[in-house]
């Protein structure tokens, strides 16, 4: 293999393992602040015992997602100099504003909410929980921004091949910005509903019968019922808007050669790009053209009107793993909803399906990256900058020693990652901790309660 395949591959390692952390402490960060919020108005320990645990478990991703973050900046000098020095008058300030806007935010405050919940007051430490949430959606916002203009490129001029901004506004909200943004979030949501369930899950499976899993259990598996339809149709929308600015990419999602009306859509196929045909279709006829022209006799371009189009099986196959998840996800949610407001609790069956889908918003996360940056090619900046341009000009066998030690450490930080959790939820259930704070937050709970009945 020569440097652009070994350093797409390295990339795409590197953003794989990065992109897992962030898709959960972005929602993670507001479920915190809901945990601390319920604490505080309702007096009851089982909230604060809620947040403590959750507490660790974003404090976990977070460090694996900064460290992680670390070494993707520094593949755009290793592997990619040619993106920052002819896209790096855009991409630069973006990641700047990421960083001076959201990043020290997160960071500053992070410590508090860590560490303060003893040594500073309850409004100061709640304040802090808000703020490190809205940093990590800040710092989603500024990501996002930039990956949309590498999309749906706008705002800008090229001068002697280089990128020079003309217009912010546009370049920060680019036609596909808002999509991606909203897809993103809600992306999150269910990757942390999911993950809070599962491990809840687990703990109730295993014989916790503590308050704490069984509410934060059903927290999860209320907000994943209510995430997963407003992410069906903002995936609905996102389609749309990517048939109207990246057509080629959908042509490829959907394994579609010829342009033609009528369009069934594909549950699976084998696509053959020598003989640019499909093998072994299996079909709804109609749906793809109903889907994305909102008409059974919407017209779709094929993959042959283009020039150049992104490899079609990764892209054909993401979108299927994508889309599947996402229907077992809703599935699951339901299922999981109905069970708990008819009989307040799930049966063993239905728990072990949710501890299955603990890292299910994980697989459906990477699988749609796949499909939007693959989908792509072979452009880095859509239609301004080809990826080969903005590859390194390294031997290919210096790439290959760093993807090596990047694939070796990501493999032991995973592992160790799934243990930590796993340890943590044993823990929990073996030791209720419930300190004198706590008892007596508990005790003005109850007198409250009281008083209002007497009275």
């Amino acid at each position: 293999m020569d440097a652009l395949i070994l350093s797409r591959f390295q990339f795409a390692l590197n953003m794989s393992f990065h992109i897992l952390f962030p898709t959960i402490t972005i929602a993670l960060g507001w479920f915190l602040f809901y945990f601390k919020l319920r604490s505080n108005i309702s007096k009851h320990p089982v909230w604060m015992r809620i947040y403590r645990f959750w507490v660790r478990v974003y404090a976990l991703s977070f460090a694996l997602g900064v460290v992680s973050g670390v070494t993707m900046s520094f593949q755009f000098g290793t592997n990619w100099p040619g993106f920052m020095e002819k896209a790096g008058n855009v991409a630069g300030p973006l990641l700047g504003y990421e960083v001076l806007t959201a990043f020290f935010l997160e960071a500053t405050f992070l410590g508090i909410m860590l560490f303060g919940i003893r040594k500073v007051p309850n409004w100061l430490h709640t304040t802090a929980t808000l703020i490190v949430a809205i940093g990590t959606t800040v710092s989603a916002f500024w990501i996002l921004a930039l990956d949309s203009w590498m999309q749906t490129p706008q705002g800008h001029e090229v001068v002697d091949g280089i990128v020079y901004a003309r217009n912010w506004f546009e370049i920060i909200f680019s036609p596909s910005f808002p999509y991606r943004f909203t897809h993103m979030l809600l992306a999150s949501g269910l990757t942390a509903s999911f993950l809070i369930a599962g491990l809840s899950a687990y703990r109730i499976y295993k014989g916790d019968s503590k308050m704490a899993p069984k509410i934060a259990l059903k927290t999860a598996t209320y907000t994943a019922a209510v995430l997963i339809p407003l992410q069906i149709l903002a995936g609905d929308m996102h389609g749309l808007n990517t048939l109207e600015h990246q057509p080629q990419k959908i042509a490829a999602m959907e394994g579609l050669w010829e342009t033609s009306n009528r369009v069934p859509l594909l549950f699976f196929a084998y696509p053959n790009e020598n003989d640019r045909e499909n093998r072994y279709e299996i079909s709804i006829p109609l749906a793809a053209s109903l889907i994305l022209t909102h008409s059974a006799e919407g017209e779709i371009k094929g993959l042959n009107e283009f020039e150049e189009h992104p490899p079609v099986a990764p892209v054909f196959y993401s979108f299927r793993v994508m889309v599947s998840v996402g229907l077992l996800m809703l599935f699951t949610a339901w299922q999981g909803a109905y069970f708990l407001m008819r009989y307040g609790k799930l049966p063993p069956w239905l728990l072990k399906v949710f501890m299955g889908m603990s890292f299910s918003g994980w697989v459906a996360t990477l699988a749609g990256w796949y499909v939007t940056e693959i989908g792509r090619q072979p452009y880095i900046v859509t239609g301004v900058l080809r990826t080969e341009d903005a590859v390194t000009g390294l031997p290919a066998g210096n790439v290959v020693l760093s993807f090596t030690l990047y694939a070796l450490l990501y493999a032991v930080l995973l592992v160790a990652y799934m243990r930590t959790l796993t340890l943590m939820c044993r823990r929990s259930i073996e030791i209720e901790e419930i300190t004198t704070e706590e008892r007596e937050m508990a005790k003005a709970s109850k007198m409250s309660r009281a008083n209002i009945r007497s009275n």
